[in-house]
């Protein structure tokens, strides 16, 4: 079996782990609705670079 001849000192160990990390998502505020959304991204009211490109519907339930 395969055995280092040293033993891997902390920076080399944590150098290497260096890129393993969360990456947060890229949040902006539209000022259009006055909350914030992801980039590149419809907001959740339909808007898209100031203009409404999505329209809700407003669905009934049937009961």
């Amino acid at each position: 079996m395969a055995v280092p001849a040293r033993k891997t000192s902390k920076q080399r160990k944590r150098s290497r782990r260096g890129h393993i990390k969360l990456a947060t998502p890229a949040m902006h505020y539209d000022a259009t609705t006055g909350e914030y959304r992801l980039s590149h991204r419809v907001s959740p009211k339909g808007f898209y670079k100031g203009r409404q490109v999505v329209e809700k519907t407003q669905q009934q339930n049937n009961d």
